[in-house]
């Protein structure tokens, strides 16, 4: 009896024994299979990480190319419209610029006979008539020759009906020896006003007309010499630019006004004072 009962607990603690060790052994399998778990699970995480950077990049890259691509687009748009402005502002060039050479070459008996030059000067078609051909020194009024010489060039400009021209008059600096006109100023202003009635006159439409003197003040030689004074004295016919006529044609001036002119006084304004 006593042998059965030690065979049974042998039998027992073998039985307990083997079942501890099933146990720890499916214990040891799932903590291992826990772990391999949670090693997936990070490993997911990380690809999912890497999946939402990637994400972001290309989304970045994405709007970075859809950026680019509308400024592209918008800079393509104004280089169309600035190359049609070009095109548009190089016909009013040529225009201007036919216009001129017709006008040059209806002149051109009168600047062979040096009554008159026409040229280009900060980007104005300039008709320039020295003033010994039109006034008498001192005076504003036409002499014979000077009267001759504008019904020719009234009859030339009043063709261009659409077109503006300030009559500006200009002097030397040397003061007035006689008391009729103040200062070179108002002797510029009076002989531009006779100039512009006498070209109305003529034919030319008064509302196209401006009259200016600008007296001394807008040389394009200098006055230490005759001849510079000479070139001084002078009545210019400017044709006036449009709004749209900006952009200036190319100097072909026989000498540059200095810096610092004056701008004209208008026939209207009252005279400068006296040096």
């Amino acid at each position: 009896m006593r042998i059965i009962a030690w065979l049974f607990a042998l039998l027992l603690i073998i039985a307990l024994a083997v079942g501890a060790f099933l146990v720890k052994t499916r214990y040891d399998g799932l903590t291992a299979r826990l772990a391999q778990c949670h090693a997936e699970r990070d490993e997911q995480k990380a690809k999912l990480a890497e999946t939402s950077a990637e994400r972001d990049r290309e989304r970045t890259a994405r709007e970075g190319s859809d950026r680019l691509a509308a400024e592209s687009q918008a800079s393509l748009s104004a280089t169309r419209g600035e190359l049609e402005e070009l095109r548009k502002l190089r016909a009013d060039a040529e225009q201007r610029l036919t216009a001129f050479n017709a006008i040059t070459a209806r002149l051109q008996k009168m600047t062979d006979m040096g009554k008159l030059k026409v040229l280009i000067r900060d980007g104005r078609m300039i008709v320039k008539l020295p003033a010994e051909v039109l006034f008498p020194s001192g005076s504003a009024e036409l002499s014979p020759d000077g009267q001759a010489a504008l019904k020719e060039v009234a009859s030339v400009l009043k063709e261009y009906e659409d077109r503006r021209f300030m009559v500006a008059g200009h002097t030397d600096n040397v003061p007035l020896a006689e008391a009729k006109y103040r200062n070179n100023w108002e002797l510029s202003t009076a002989r531009a006003l006779t100039v512009t009635e006498f070209v109305i006159a003529a034919g030319m439409r008064p509302n196209n007309l401006v009259a200016a003197g600008y007296g001394e003040f807008d040389p394009v030689s200098p006055n230490n010499t005759p001849s510079g004074r000479q070139e001084n004295r002078r009545i210019e016919i400017v044709l006036l630019p449009s709004v749209d006529e900006l952009p200036r044609l190319i100097d072909q001036q026989e000498g540059a006004a200095p810096a610092g002119a004056s701008i004209p006084a208008a026939a209207s304004a009252a005279p400068a004072a006296p040096r």
